[in-house]
């Protein structure tokens, strides 16, 4: 059970890392809060979810684990209340802001008009 606990929480550090290259990579403000909330998404709920199911596989089913494993599963629950709001607020104030969303320029020929 100690290697599927594990696995779990790699899959959320592959999450994390996937949304934190995507929030670097991606072209406007708009299109990074997508990797933004999957960070706090999947990321977060595979790492913790391994990490309370290896508290209660390793530690043994005593009072205290089970209720270590709760709260963990609670602070999922509040990110996952949390986050869309957040994310919603922030897009909110972006388009509140005049932030435009990025459109691809047509490469119909130079931009350059020395020639």
């Amino acid at each position: 059970m100690t290697y599927v606990s594990l696995f779990i929480i790699a899959l959320g550090i592959f999450f994390f890392f996937a949304g934190a290259v995507g929030v670097i990579r991606f072209p406007d403000f708009y299109s990074r809060l997508h990797p933004a909330g999957m960070i706090d998404s999947m990321g977060l709920l595979l790492s913790m979810s391994g990490l309370a199911l290896y508290v209660l596989s390793h530690h043994g089913l005593s009072g205290t684990n089970v209720l270590t494993a709760i709260k963990i599963i609670l602070i999922v629950i509040f990110v996952y209340i949390t986050s869309p709001t957040a994310t919603h607020a922030i897009v909110d104030a972006g388009i509140r802001a005049g932030l435009a969303p990025w459109t691809k320029k047509k490469n119909g020929g130079s931009d350059d008009d020395s020639h």
